[in-house]
C-alpha cells in the first residue's frame, strides 16, 4: 500500500505553496504548521514532509524551530529538507528531531558527499531529491537549472546503494494538471527495488489509487489537500503503520 506523505512548506515562517517553483506565485494559507501536523496526525497519517523553503534558497537550513515543534507536539516522523548541504546540517536536523532527511542541491554538487550520506547516515534516513524540468535536474528550491540527466543521476546513487528517491516534474507541481506518471513508470521501470516518493501534481483520490497501482511506494502532496480536492478522510483507506 502506498504511503501517505502530507507536505508542509515553510517561507517566512507561513505555510505556503508555489506553482513550479516559483515564488512570485506563492499561496500563503492560514493554519499553523503546528495545526495541521496535528490534523494529519488525527487521521492516522505518520510521516510529514517538511519543506525549508528559506533554507533550500540560502543553501543552509532556517527552520529548524518549526521542526522542533512538529516533533516535540506530535508522534509524526518528519522528512526535513531544505538548504542541507553539510554534515552538520543533517546532525541538527536529527537532533530537532527529524527521522528522514531529503537532500538535492548538494547531490549535485558534491556528489561523493552524498553518496558518503547514504552509507554513514543510513539508506533507511538518506532520501535523494531529484526533481526535474523536461528531464533535467533543478537546484536551490527549483531556482537553478542544470544539465544533469534526471535518470542517470538516480543511476549513479542507485549504484552506490541508494534506496529512497523522491522525485518530481517541476512543470507539474502546483497546476494540478496531474502527476508525472510516465515519469515514475520510467523510474520503477529501471531501479526495480528502488522506492519512489512521487510528488507533485496531484489532483486527487484517483490520482493516488492510480500511483499505488503502478507500485509507487509513497505520494507527496500539498496543494489537493489545501485547496479542498483531497479530504482527510478519503486517505484513510491508503494509511499503513511504518516503521
Amino acid at each position: 500500500m502506498i504511503q501517505i506523505i502530507p507536505s508542509i512548506a515553510i517561507n517566512d515562517g507561513k505555510v505556503i505553496r508555489l506553482q513550479q517553483g516559483d515564488f512570485s506565485k506563492e499561496i500563503v494559507y492560514d493554519q499553523t504548521p503546528i495545526d495541521l501536523a496535528k490534523s494529519f496526525e488525527d487521521h492516522g497519517i505518520e510521516v510529514v514532509h517538511l519543506v525549508d523553503l528559506d533554507g533550500a534558497k540560502r543553501g543552509q537550513p532556517k527552520n529548524y524551530h518549526i521542526l522542533e515543534a512538529i516533533a516535540g507536539y506530535t508522534n509524526l516522523k518528519v522528512d526535513f529538507t531544505g538548504g542541507i548541504h553539510t554534515d552538520g546540517d543533517i546532525s541538527k536536523a536529527y537532533e530537532y528531531g527529524a527521522s528522514y532527511i531529503t537532500a538535492a542541491s548538494i547531490a549535485v554538487s558534491r556528489k561523493e558527499l552524498f553518496a558518503s550520506w547514504i552509507v554513514s547516515y543510513g539508506r533507511e534516513k538518506i532520501t535523494l531529491g531529484a526533481d526535474a524540468l523536461d528531464g533535467k535536474i533543478a537546484v536551490r528550491g527549483w531556482q537553478k537549472q542544470t544539465d544533469v540527466d534526471i535518470i542517470d543521476h538516480i543511476d549513479y546513487f542507485y549504484s552506490r546503494g541508494l534506496k529512497y528517491v523522491k522525485t518530481t516534474d517541476i512543470s507539474k507541481d502546483g497546476v494540478m494538471a496531474g502527476p508525472a506518471f510516465d515519469l515514475y513508470q520510467q523510474v520503477i521501470d529501471k531501479f526495480q527495488d528502488i522506492c519512489v516518493l512521487a510528488s507533485g501534481g496531484v489532483r486527487d483520490v484517483a490520482d493516488i489509487e492510480r500511483l499505488n497501482d503502478m507500485g509507487v511506494f509513497a505520494v507527496i502532496f500539498g496543494k489537493a489537500f489545501y485547496e479542498g480536492r483531497i479530504k482527510l478522510k478519503e486517505l484513510e483507506k491508503f494509511i499503513v503503520k511504518v516503521s
